[in-house]
């Protein structure tokens, strides 16, 4: 019998939480990796995408405040390939460090990944992906003024810098991902949506952009032909009318329901509706695929049914 193969997107704020010092960002990862083994316990291969919007923010700030003639500062697309690197250095060895303690016998691998995306995609004419960190509005304003690059409101938590987030067309080294995953080896790849290359006829050109996580690991599952996308979040389910009195919690939910509940604005932007979004596009081609969004304390009861938001084509079982 064929192993289940499962894609795990996980949040770059699971990573860094508010304190971006090496040694919190690996306490944190170490947690992390906690919940990830139980996972892989299960008989099940795992692929896991992270995301980077704080750490790819903050080393482009480094970047900048470094920069001068015999040093100029690094674009975004390598900014993104550095911090890949070092998230999967970091994830890397929290994942192997569990391993052992677990007596598990896995190798961990990072791969350094190329999304393609087109280069006459709209959203390089309308910035929307938040990165680094928050401002406030006056911070905001002045820094547009000095940098030119562009600033919006992030869901009223303050100010945050936006550069575009083209869709993720095809992932370069997905065969070689899907390999190693077949081999028995747990991968990390993709961090950070995948670093944003143009393909031309000179050959390839990365450009300025960060590729949604969600979208990007939806991509990845469908190019490998995973069984199950698992989105992690900071809620354990989604929910309809989310933080008013009738809100309700959603456990089994399908496809046409979820377009429904999107049509009715139900999922806020730049948030909950990406993931939503990426979850429909993986499952809705066929139906022996099911998407879960939930939190990372929850992602082993939502594997047993017992947790999470289930998201299937048809009617599928819904939580005892």
């Amino acid at each position: 019998m064929e192993r289940r193969k499962m894609v795990v997107a996980l949040g770059g704020n699971a990573i860094q939480s508010g304190d971006a010092t090496v040694k919190a960002q690996q306490e944190a990862l170490e947690q992390t990796a906690e919940q990830l083994v139980k996972i892989i316990q299960s008989d099940v291969d795992v692929i896991i995408v992270h995301g980077n919007g704080p750490q790819v923010g903050n080393i482009l700030l480094q970047q900048k405040a470094a920069e001068s003639e015999e040093t100029p500062a690094m674009p975004l697309d390598t900014c993104g390939a550095m911090s890949q690197g070092m998230i999967g250095y970091w994830m890397g060895n929290a994942i192997a460090k569990v391993l052992r303690k677990q007596s598990i016998t896995k190798d961990v691998v990072t791969i350094v990944t190329r999304m393609v995306v087109d280069e006459n995609d709209g959203a390089f004419n309308n910035p929307t992906k938040p990165i680094g960190p928050f401002y406030t509005e006056d911070e905001a304003r002045r820094l547009m003024k000095e940098t030119k690059a562009v600033f919006k409101e992030d869901a009223g938590r303050g100010w945050r810098r936006v550069v575009p987030s083209p869709a993720p067309v095809s992932i370069l080294e997905y065969k070689v991902i899907d390999s190693l995953v077949k081999d028995g080896n747990i991968v990390i790849a993709v961090g950070g949506g995948g670093i944003p290359v143009i393909q031309s006829k000179e050959g390839l050109t990365g450009t300025e952009a960060v590729i949604d996580k969600d979208f990007a690991a939806q991509k990845l599952a469908e190019l490998v032909n995973a069984d199950t996308l698992v989105i992690l979040t900071a809620v354990d389910y989604v929910y309809v009318n989310f933080n008013k009195p009738n809100q309700k919690r959603l456990e089994s939910v399908t496809v046409d329901e979820l377009e429904q509940y999107i049509k009715e604005q139900h999922f806020a932007e730049g948030s909950m509706l990406p993931k939503i979004e990426a979850a429909i596009h993986f499952v809705k081609p066929n139906s022996a695929r099911k998407a879960i969004i939930t939190s990372l304390e929850k992602v082993y009861e939502a594997l047993e049914g017992k947790a999470g938001t289930l998201i299937s084509k048809e009617e599928g079982p819904v939580h005892k």
